[in-house]
């Protein structure tokens, strides 16, 4: 079995887990934001994706990407590498922005519409598009 190939399979599946925890966080949070008396089932919800598949996910993606990265050092050399880590920290911003909204709403500070978590719940897809593309094709 050739091992860069188990890495990178495993980086996909982590990286399939986290954006479907990125896609996911926002829409409780519409949730919890229009329907306030399930703000307690939703509270609960939220923190268990957030800590027990998305931060999980998250690790587990950096890890496995690093692992491909230590394996194969050129392709630090390669520039589509360069702008999908650049995308990556911004996801990774995101993520971190996820769990701002998610302890406001817990704490009942949240000043965000449910249009607004509508809205901000595309940014994962568009940066998934960005980074799939350019690990795919290579562009530069």
């Amino acid at each position: 079995m050739d091992l860069y190939l188990l890495f990178k399979a495993l980086h996909i599946i982590s990286m399939v887990a986290w954006f479907a925890g990125l896609f996911y966080l926002p829409r409780l949070f519409v949730y919890h934001v229009e329907h306030p008396e399930a703000a307690p089932v939703l509270t609960i919800m939220e923190y268990k994706l957030a800590r027990y598949i998305m931060l999980p996910a998250a690790i587990s993606t950096a890890i496995f990407g690093l692992i491909l990265i230590l394996m194969v050092p050129e392709l630090l050399q390669m520039g589509w590498l360069h702008a999908k880590l650049t995308l990556v920290l911004l996801l990774i911003g995101y993520h971190a922005s996820l769990e701002h909204f998610r302890l406001q709403l817990k704490h009942g500070h949240n000043t965000k519409s449910g249009r607004f978590f509508r809205m901000y719940n595309e940014a994962p897809t568009l940066l998934l598009l960005a980074i799939v593309i350019l690990a795919v094709v290579k562009p530069f």
